[in-house]
């Protein structure tokens, strides 16, 4: 398995955290973003490194398997980005009431 670390810059947090009887340790807050769940590492000294995850609908995946179309939206958030966007009207005609 190959572990990518993005930033070795780590900041201390000033709690101390110990397991409870369950062997459970609880997060500061600040530290726990809503709706994401962590995957857990752990090397041989001890270190666990919890790595942040969030989940994508099952019906929205294809966009990152397709490598043209994912493309094509990154493109068009970087040109929306620098303000390089056409407004192209209303296309509330298209949309059909189920």
């Amino acid at each position: 398995m190959t572990i990518v670390i993005k930033d070795r810059n780590f900041t201390e947090t000033n709690k101390q955290v110990k397991p409870d009887d369950r062997k459970r340790i609880c997060l500061p807050n600040s530290l726990v973003q809503e709706g994401v769940v962590y995957r857990i590492l752990h090397n041989s000294t001890g270190q666990i490194l919890l790595d942040p995850q969030v989940t994508i609908s099952a019906s929205e995946v294809w966009l990152f398997k397709d490598k043209t179309a994912l493309d094509s939206v990154d493109k068009g958030m970087v040109e929306s980005a620098k303000g390089q966007t056409i407004d192209k009207g209303s296309f509330a005609k298209y949309v059909k009431d189920a």
